[in-house]
């Protein structure tokens, strides 16, 4: 949640940051699932962020145990909340948009054309095109105009009702 939060503060997305610490997009969202980076990782994390190594060594126990840390490189309860519940708005967006492309190509493809048989596999074929658009984004390796990580923080703000 930490690496989410200042990644978030400064505006960037998972790709962004993944090229400033020289990892792959995927070990930043199993970071930010709560995975622990190893030890270049967090250097590398703690080097891009301006915050001491040790932030990202053990986030929990150098909390407890380290009480001149910022608010910054901390996260509360109700950050996590608000970035769990935007996340899952964000989530249901780009569901919305995927259904509604399929719903599109397919209504508009199979409107009293073709039998039974071919309305199911063309069906099945729009479904999974529809699958891989929301692969696709879920990997961020497509980006929905409007949902990026500016369009998240100001949500995380807005539900929080502050500055993150």
């Amino acid at each position: 949640m930490l690496v989410r939060k200042l990644r978030l503060q400064r505006g960037w997305s998972q790709e962004h940051l993944a090229e400033l610490v020289g990892v792959s997009v995927r070990t930043i969202q199993r970071i930010e699932r709560g995975y622990s980076p190893g030890l270049e990782t967090s250097k590398a994390l703690a080097s891009v962020f301006e915050v001491d190594v040790s932030t990202f060594i053990s986030e929990e126990s150098t909390v407890n145990k380290n009480e001149n840390l910022s608010e910054s490189t901390t996260v509360a309860d109700d950050e996590k909340e608000a970035m769990l519940y935007v996340k899952g708005i964000k989530e249901f967006y780009e569901h919305l948009i995927v259904y509604l492309v399929f719903a599109v190509v397919f209504g508009s493809l199979s409107y009293d054309r073709w039998g039974a048989t071919n309305f199911m596999i063309l069906g099945l074929a729009g479904w999974g095109v529809g699958v891989v658009i929301h692969g696709l984004a879920a990997f961020e390796k497509i980006h929905f105009p409007g949902l990026g990580a500016s369009w998240e923080k100001r949500a995380v703000e807005k539900r929080l009702g502050r500055k993150l």
